[in-house]
């Protein structure tokens, strides 16, 4: 057996437990079709802003953890939707549409750079068109009657950054100086299964029929963790605890997790002198 290395270990995506079941493996097939449309609306009805730009990439990943993104979001017919633009593309596209110089903002001037009027509204229209950009994707995969009003200004609004398990598309775009800038597209939970739904087959294939299955519960294991009460405490509070201290709390639901992700919340109950979960719910 070959030697495990970092070179190897990288070719092979490490699994998520909470997706098994969920056709994961097929969204870089939907980010390239996404890619097309982005790169669509880059070259046509969006020229006046991208002008100079093109697309390097695109794809699927987890939201970035990066205190400095400023997010915005919209919510419309069809879920909510945050994006986040580096501060150096927007001040880079505003340059070149208002003064046409410069190759790129520097990192410098994004951190210092002060956040003017025409710097708001052109974020309020890229985030425009990049959700009427998804809603149209979703729209088409779905096969709709009738596509989705496109999202007013009015609906965008600053954004607190969605949670490090969402899924967010990461876009790169070049332009011919060799500038790089990044920006987010994240859907909500309820937009995201929509996606995930478009790529399940229609169809399965016939299969030869088999002898009695083992049942999965006995094939597939799980650990879920019960939380049943969290306490906040100052550190002096903590400090001064003493053995035969009573520390009240109100025991509600039980959040349950799978793998520090939050599925379900469980009711409390007793039986036979045992604490047990019943009544499960979804957590979102």
């Amino acid at each position: 057996m070959p030697n495990a290395n970092p070179d190897t270990i990288s070719q092979h995506q490490v699994l998520d437990p909470a997706l098994l079941g969920r056709p994961v493996h097929l969204l870089p097939l939907y980010a390239a079709r996404l890619q097309d449309d982005l790169d669509a609306a880059m070259q046509g009805a969006s020229r006046r802003y991208w002008g100079g730009w093109r697309l390097d990439n695109v794809e699927f990943g987890r939201v970035p953890q990066q205190e400095n993104l400023r997010w915005m979001a919209a919510t419309g017919a069809m879920g909510t939707v945050s994006v986040a633009f580096e501060r150096g593309l927007l001040l880079t596209l505003l340059e070149r549409r208002y003064g046409g110089r410069s190759a790129g903002a520097t990192q410098q001037d994004a951190q210092s750079a002060r956040v003017t009027a025409t710097e708001e509204r052109l974020v309020v229209v890229l985030t425009q068109q990049m959700v009427d950009l998804l809603y149209g994707r979703v729209a088409a995969s779905t096969a709709m009657e009738v596509a989705p009003a496109p999202v007013p200004a009015g609906a965008v609004a600053s954004s607190t950054m969605p949670g490090k398990s969402a899924w967010a598309l990461r876009v790169q775009v070049r332009d011919a100086n060799g500038a790089i800038g990044q920006f987010w597209i994240a859907p909500d939970q309820s937009l995201m299964a929509a996606i995930l739904g478009t790529l399940r087959p229609e169809s399965q294939r016939p299969r030869t029929p088999r002898g009695p299955a083992e049942p999965l519960s006995s094939k597939l294991q799980v650990k879920l963790d019960g939380v049943l009460v969290t306490k906040e405490v100052t550190l002096g509070a903590l400090y001064d605890l003493q053995v035969g201290d009573v520390i009240p709390v109100n025991v509600g639901r039980a959040d349950v997790l799978l793998d520090e992700a939050r599925l379900f919340t469980a009711a409390v109950a007793e039986y036979k002198g045992k604490l047990c979960l019943t009544s499960f719910e979804d957590a979102e």
